[in-house]
């Protein structure tokens, strides 16, 4: 039952700093002034209205009456943006029924496996306008410091564990067992290391910029923090030894099982004895860490495989051991992913003709497939888990001949109004993330409900669980009439409860 301060109160209160917290982080608005005039970022946290360069594109930008140039958003980015929350709410409540585009078990990348890198990809390219122009650069590290704090406090109330399932409403969050990491946080390190490198790391002169070498030249620093933390992951990944561990798992009948790891390698990449996890139990706690890890559906933890089911009769040992998706090792590599984004912004900035930015993007984009595609053909997997190296080149790659080809459909021809949707959704991407890819939309509804909390949960919010390929039937039997109340019977389908983790996107 819902009563009393747990299931009312404190769940109002915890959606209302969800709420604000999300909207305190607004989109920055990147304005592209008439034909001639140059691009502007408009972040009331840093500067609003800094100049950078547009391009005298193919379809002048209106002007107004007065002669003066008219403005406008640089639709691609939201468009981008956009897409991009559409593909994570697809693979999110699709994924269970077609696995093909749900996350890839271990090795290997499908649709879903691109929705992340996207995201930090365009993160990138935003840093490139909001600190384009710093006149103070402690207080823009301030500003950036206290925007990550922000979000990543946003991730922890979210995907720690404090809300409650979309079938219960009961509220709470035992501390010693809350995740520490998660999507939001993941961003908010990206972005906070990416925005002190734009900060702090890049030549101040403002010379012209007009051939690749010198747009290299002046963000050589950038460049080499990139180089640095993708060498540190890999020297970590393939030479740190990985011990034996154990674990304990409370089963349904609230018995404790014990399960030893054996390892004793280097260098593995495989799902119980990489260096990516004993990090994370190292320094994060077991129990701290996502507890339905993706390799649950691989052939060692599933019958039903590529498909969550029961465990086989020789289910490897490291099948009910929890792994975080965004580790503190991987997401190094992240922080990559959005340090591309950020030389695609600076692309923008620095090149004003369209052709010229969309033939570098192309360049660029193209040298990362091959890389990436190469390395994967000799052995470094694509890996959304580890976030491998080939899979950092990938969906980088991917990310930015995907922006190249968006950008050149809406801001070069102008097919903007066929758009408009994905446009909307990338103006408010963060609100769509928090109230639909989290399910604080669905729980804040379900709490209320017409006399049976039962008959209301039932009926409204039985959903199909993507990660455990099994559909929630619940169907009301039978209702009898008692001689003074009315009971209500229920017969539930087997499967564990879809919770406010945001798992479909990690």
């Amino acid at each position: 039952m819902a009563s009393g301060w747990n299931s009312g109160n404190s769940e109002i209160v915890a959606l209302t700093i969800t709420i604000i917290i999300s909207s305190s982080m607004s989109t920055p608005k990147i304005i592209v002034h008439g034909s001639g005039d140059e691009l502007q970022e408009g972040d009331e946290d840093h500067h609003p209205d800094v100049e950078a360069g547009d391009g005298g594109g193919t379809k002048p930008a209106s002007r107004t009456p007065g002669g003066g140039a008219g403005r406008e958003r640089l639709v691609s980015l939201d468009v981008f943006r956009g897409i991009t929350v559409a593909l994570m709410i697809i693979v999110d409540d699709v994924g269970g029924l077609i696995p093909k585009i749900s996350h890839s078990p271990w090795d290997g990348a499908t649709l879903a496996d691109f929705v992340f890198p996207f995201f930090l990809f365009v993160v990138g390219i935003s840093l490139a306008f909001a600190y384009k122009r710093v006149s103070n650069r402690v207080s823009a590290t301030k500003k950036a410091v206290l925007r990550a704090g922000k979000l990543f406090l946003l991730g922890l109330l979210l995907q720690g564990g404090f809300f409650h399932n979309i079938h219960d409403l009961t509220y709470g969050v035992d501390i010693g067992k809350i995740r520490l990491m998660g999507v939001l946080q993941r961003i908010a390190m990206a972005y906070l290391v990416v925005a002190l490198c734009e900060i702090w790391l890049r030549d101040g002169r403002e010379d012209g910029i007009g051939s690749g070498y010198a747009i290299i030249r002046k963000y050589r620093c950038q460049l080499l923090v990139g180089l640095v933390l993708t060498s540190t992951y890999t020297v970590i990944l393939y030479c740190l030894p990985v011990s034996d561990w154990v674990y304990n798992v409370t089963s349904s009948d609230s018995t404790m099982k014990h399960f030893v790891v054996k390892c004793g390698v280097r260098g593995h990449t495989g799902p119980g004895c990489n260096v990516v996890g004993m990090i994370d139990r190292s320094i994060f706690g077991i129990q701290h860490l996502y507890t339905r890890p993706v390799y649950l559906k691989t052939e060692w933890c599933s019958i039903d495989s590529p498909n969550n089911g029961p465990l086989p009769s020789d289910a490897a040992p490291w099948c009910e051991a929890p792994f975080d998706p965004e580790g503190l090792l991987s997401s190094l590599m992240a922080i990559v992913t959005c340090l591309v984004g950020l030389q695609f912004g600076h692309v923008i900035i620095h090149f004003k003709e369209h052709d010229e930015r969309m033939v570098r993007w192309s360049l660029s984009a193209l040298s990362l497939l091959a890389l990436g595609f190469s390395l994967d053909l000799f052995g470094l997997r694509m890996n959304k888990s580890l976030y491998s190296l080939s899979y950092t080149c990938v969906t980088a790659g991917t990310a930015g001949l995907f922006f190249t080809g968006i950008y050149l459909l809406v801001d070069v021809y102008g097919y903007k109004r066929p758009v408009l949707p994905m446009e909307l959704m990338g103006k408010h991407a963060l609100m769509i993330f928090v109230l639909v890819a989290c399910n604080v939309a669905p729980i804040l509804l379900q709490g209320f409900y017409w006399r049976m909390m039962q008959l209301q949960r039932d009926r409204c919010w039985a959903r199909w669980d993507p990660h455990l390929d099994l559909t929630i039937h619940t169907t009301v039997e039978k209702v009898s009439v008692a001689r003074d109340k009315r009971k209500l019977q229920t017969t539930n389908a087997a499967g564990r409860l879809h919770s406010c983790s945001c798992e479909g996107y990690d």
